[in-house]
């Protein structure tokens, strides 16, 4: 590993997810939303694929990199509006990240490996964007799931049971045995809903 363009990455990373408006409190500190998930990105690397690549540590850290700039409200909120916002947000963090490695330093050929990953190209077929999309959904279950609950709290539980088996198909059978083997603190209300879609 290059440690001084790594540093100089994730520190550019940091930096503009910093200059996130939005904000969230967590154990009673409040931070920029985006540097929050940033850092909760890397810590469940750490904690999920502790060898994981460089290409995947510097993805996974610059994976939702200033997504405020890019609003859902900004596309048609029906089904191909959705599409079209993800596809052109997973190019811009790509682009952002890219950008920001060059000028820490880094060669094109790491920036490539890395704007696939964040670009979510290849799943399932490439190790290294699946092992990013694992660590994406693991995110998901343990910090932000419960929260999402709440604003659809008009779900059926037919529907809960989709939205959690779409993101149970996303992740690996590692990523599977991690979640099941007590390994993240999974939502305790949505606990029977979790085993029974994915049971």
């Amino acid at each position: 590993m290059n440690s001084a363009c790594f540093d100089a990455a994730i520190a550019a990373f940091d930096r503009a997810n910093s200059e996130d408006p939005n904000t969230e409190t967590f154990e009673g500190k409040t931070y920029p939303k985006e540097l929050l998930y940033a850092q909760r990105m890397s810590e469940m690397l750490a904690r999920y694929a502790p060898e994981a690549p460089e290409a995947v540590q510097l993805a996974c850290r610059a994976q939702h990199i200033q997504r405020w700039k890019s609003p859902r409200s900004d596309y048609p909120m029906d089904k191909k509006g959705y599409m079209l916002w993800r596809t052109t947000l997973y190019k811009f963090h790509a682009e952002t990240a890219g950008a920001l490695m060059k000028e820490a330093g880094y060669d094109d050929e790491m920036i490539a490996r890395v704007k696939t990953i964040v670009g979510k190209k290849e799943l399932k077929t490439n190790p290294e964007t699946q092992m990013m999309e694992d660590v994406v959904d693991l995110v998901f279950i343990e910090h932000y799931m419960l929260a999402f609950a709440g604003q659809h709290a008009d779900y059926s539980e037919e529907k809960w049971i989709l939205i959690i088996k779409k993101t149970w198909d996303k992740m690996s059978d590692r990523a599977h045995q991690f979640a099941l083997a007590g390994k993240i603190a999974l939502p305790e209300p949505l606990v029977p809903l979790i085993l029974k879609a994915v049971g």
